[in-house]
């Protein structure tokens, strides 16, 4: 079954005027000509989840690993 635009149009306006800025941002994602630019549109619609960018390692053992033979 193909849905078309006459069948979206009622269900996008029964949504609130928030709920319709965040779906035509959504639907820009679709289109969107590079992965930089969906992310960059995604964290723009959607706020970073608390948690998301914490590690249990430690940050500074990144760097430190692999460098114990030089001197």
């Amino acid at each position: 079954m193909d849905v078309t635009a006459e069948d979206l149009l009622p269900l996008v306006a029964k949504l609130s005027p928030e709920e319709r800025a965040r779906l035509s941002r959504m639907a820009l994602l679709l289109g969107s000509p590079s992965r930089d630019a969906a992310d960059a549109l995604r964290y723009q619609t959607e706020p970073v989840r608390a948690g998301e960018f914490e590690s249990i390692e430690d940050p500074l053992a990144w760097d430190a690993d692999g460098w114990d033979g030089f001197e």
